[in-house]
C-alpha cells in the first residue's frame, strides 16, 4: 500500500544583507531510504541531511528509513548556510509522525544542528528573522537576544533539538523570550573605533583638526597626505567620536549589515554608533567592496555604512580596488551582479584616507627623498584623478613643532568640538538632509548663496583650469558646512570660499613628491 506524508515549515535564508523566506517542504513516502534535498541548496544546505541525522539519531529519535525529499520554496531562490537544519529536522519529524502538524502552528524556525543535537547560532539572525511573518521564532540560545532585536516576534530560545520537541510536545515550558534590544553581550568589531579617544590628545596641527571638524560637521571625504608620524592616524582615529549617534533607520540597517557578515553586535544590540572600519592595504576587491560567489558578503565599505572607512597607507592599496570605491562613493550603494542572483548593499560612509608623499614616505619638500623619479611616478600613478576629485578636502600633515609636542598646551578636547558638529549637521537636517555633502547641486543657489566677491573668486579657478563643474560643487558645500560651524548665516561669503578652497589644496601624492 502507498504511504506518503507532506509538512512544511517556515523558515529563512539570507542574500546578500536582505533576508528571503523559505518554506521547508518535507516528503516522506515508501520506496528505498534515500534523502534528497531539492530547490536550489548550496553545499551547506545538501550537507544538512547528514547533520539531521546524526542530530536526531544523538538525541534518541527515530530515522525514518524511507524515501525523503525536502523541497525549499520557492524553487527559484538560491539557499545558502546551515540556518535551515533546525527547520529541516522539525518538519521530518511532522512528517514522520513524531509530532502533530498542530505543535509547530505559527512557528518559523533558524537554526545549525550538531551532531550531538546541539542547536547553534547562525550569521545574519536580523535579517532572516526580519524576513519571517510567523508570530514565533525559535532559534539557538546564543544569537536570541540578536533575534529579538527587532521586537516584532516572540523568540523562543533553544539549545538542543531534544528540548525542541519536548517542548513542542507539551512536555516541558519554553524558556523566557530575551527582551528587546539586548545585545549578545560582545564588544562591536569596529564600531565606534573612535569613542574613547579625545581629540586633546593631537598638539600642533591646527590645519588638521579643522579639517577633522569640517569633515565630521558636513560629511566630507578626507584625504590627509604628510610623512610618517605626523599624525595622520591620530586625527583620523578621532573622527568617530565627534559623529553623532546613527538615526533609527540607519542604524537599523547597520545593524543587518553586521549580522549578515558575522560581526559581532556591541552591547545594546542595536548598532548606534557611527561603525570605524580600517581595513588592511592588502585587502581584496571582494574584501572592501563585497561579493563572493556562492555567498554575496557584505564588503567593508558597507560594514562601514553610516561611519567611517579609514584607510591608512592608500598608496599601497591596488589601483583597481581604489576605482572601485568612486561608484558608492556617489550613489551609496554597491551592486553586484552574478550569475544567479543580483543584490544591493547599503555603503553610505565616510571616506577618510591617509597617504605617504612617496615610497620612501620623505618626500621632496626636505630634500630627502630617496626614490627615484619612476617609483614616483608609480606611486602617483595609484591614485587617479577621478579618485583624487572625490575628496573634498585635501590636506598636506606636516611634522608638528618639537616644542608643541613636548611643552604645548593640550588642543581643544572631543567634547565641545562634536558639540559644534552636532549644531552643523541640525543646520543641515533643516534642508532636509543629513550632512551638507549630501545637498543636491540644483538646491545650492537657495542654500549656499554666494556673495558678489566669492562668486568672482569662484569664476577665476573655473577659467583658469583649477576647478572642475564637480569640484565647484564641493567647494560650495564645504563652504556652507564653515559657514554653519561659525553661524555665519545663510550667505556664504568669500571667506568660506578661500577657507575652503585652501582645505580642498591640490595635495595629492603627486604635488605633494613633486
Amino acid at each position: 500500500m502507498f504511504w506518503s506524508v507532506i509538512s512544511a515549515i517556515p523558515s529563512a535564508t539570507l542574500l546578500g544583507v536582505e533576508g528571503r523566506p523559505v518554506s521547508i517542504e518535507v516528503h516522506v513516502a515508501n520506496g528505498l531510504p534515500t534523502f534528497n534535498v531539492v530547490g536550489m541548496p548550496d553545499p551547506a544546505v545538501r550537507e544538512s541531511r547528514d547533520r539531521v541525522r546524526a542530530a536526531l539519531v544523538s538525541s534518541g529519535m527515530p530515522w525514518p528509513m524511507k524515501r525523503v525529499t525536502v523541497n525549499l520554496a520557492p524553487g527559484g531562490v538560491r539557499k545558502g548556510g546551515p540556518g535551515l537544519d533546525l527547520p529541516i529536522a522539525v518538519a521530518l519529524l511532522i512528517a514522520a509522525g513524531e509530532l502533530s502538524a498542530e505543535c509547530a502552528e505559527g512557528m518559523a524556525f533558524l537554526g545549525e544542528l550538531g551532531l550531538d543535537g546541539s542547536v547553534r547560532p547562525v550569521t545574519g539572525v536580523v535579517p532572516m528573522v526580519g524576513a519571517m511573518v510567523s508570530p514565533e521564532v525559535v532559534v539557538a540560545r546564543a544569537c536570541a537576544r540578536e533575534a529579538a532585536l527587532l521586537g516584532r516576534h516572540r523568540v523562543r530560545p533553544v539549545g538542543s533539538i531534544a528540548e525542541v520537541v519536548a517542548c513542542l510536545r507539551g512536555e516541558q515550558p519554553w524558556d523566557a523570550s530575551p527582551g528587546r534590544g539586548v545585545g549578545c553581550g560582545a564588544a562591536a568589531v569596529g564600531g565606534g573605533g573612535g569613542r574613547g579617544l579625545d581629540l586633546a590628545d593631537v598638539r600642533g596641527q591646527p590645519v588638521g583638526r579643522t579639517a577633522v571638524e569640517v569633515c565630521a560637521a558636513g560629511g566630507h571625504h578626507l584625504l590627509l597626505c604628510g610623512p610618517p608620524g605626523a599624525g595622520k592616524t591620530m586625527l583620523a582615529r578621532r573622527l568617530p567620536g565627534l559623529l553623532p549617534a546613527l538615526p533609527a533607520e540607519v542604524a537599523l540597517e547597520a545593524t543587518n549589515i553586521h549580522s549578515a557578515a558575522g560581526v559581532a553586535l556591541p552591547g545594546g544590540g542595536l548598532v548606534e554608533q557611527p561603525p570605524f572600519r580600517a581595513p588592511h592595504h592588502g585587502a581584496s576587491m571582494v574584501a572592501l567592496i563585497g561579493g563572493g560567489s556562492a555567498w554575496m558578503r557584505p564588503g567593508e565599505i558597507s560594514l562601514a555604512h553610516g561611519g567611517v572607512l579609514f584607510l591608512d597607507e592608500l598608496g599601497e592599496f591596488p589601483a583597481t580596488v581604489l576605482d572601485a570605491l568612486r561608484q558608492p562613493l556617489e550613489e551609496g550603494v554597491v551592486r553586484l551582479s552574478r550569475a544567479r542572483s543580483n543584490v544591493e548593499l547599503p555603503a553610505r560612509f565616510l571616506l577618510v584616507a591617509a597617504t605617504n608623499p612617496c615610497p620612501c614616505g620623505r618626500g621632496a619638500a626636505d630634500g630627502q627623498c630617496r626614490c627615484s623619479p619612476a617609483a614616483r611616478a608609480r606611486y602617483r600613478r595609484r591614485l587617479s584623478p577621478p579618485l583624487l576629485d572625490r575628496f573634498d578636502l585635501r590636506v598636506i600633515v606636516s611634522r608638528p613643532d618639537p616644542g608643541m609636542l613636548l611643552a604645548g598646551p593640550p588642543g581643544e578636547s572631543t567634547a565641545p568640538v562634536a558639540a559644534r558638529v552636532a549644531q552643523a549637521r541640525a543646520r543641515a537636517a533643516a534642508r532636509g538632509v543629513r550632512c551638507n555633502a549630501e545637498l543636491p547641486a540644483a538646491r545650492l543657489d537657495e542654500v549656499a548663496p554666494l556673495t558678489p566677491a566669492a562668486i568672482t573668486l569662484l569664476e577665476f579657478k573655473l577659467r583658469n583650469g583649477t576647478l572642475s563643474g564637480r569640484g565647484l560643487h564641493r567647494v560650495r558645500r564645504v563652504a556652507r558646512t564653515l559657514a554653519d560651524l561659525a553661524g555665519d548665516g545663510e550667505v556664504v561669503s568669500e571667506e568660506h570660499v578661500c577657507l575652503a578652497l585652501g582645505l580642498r589644496g591640490d595635495v595629492g601624492v603627486e604635488e605633494a613628491a613633486a
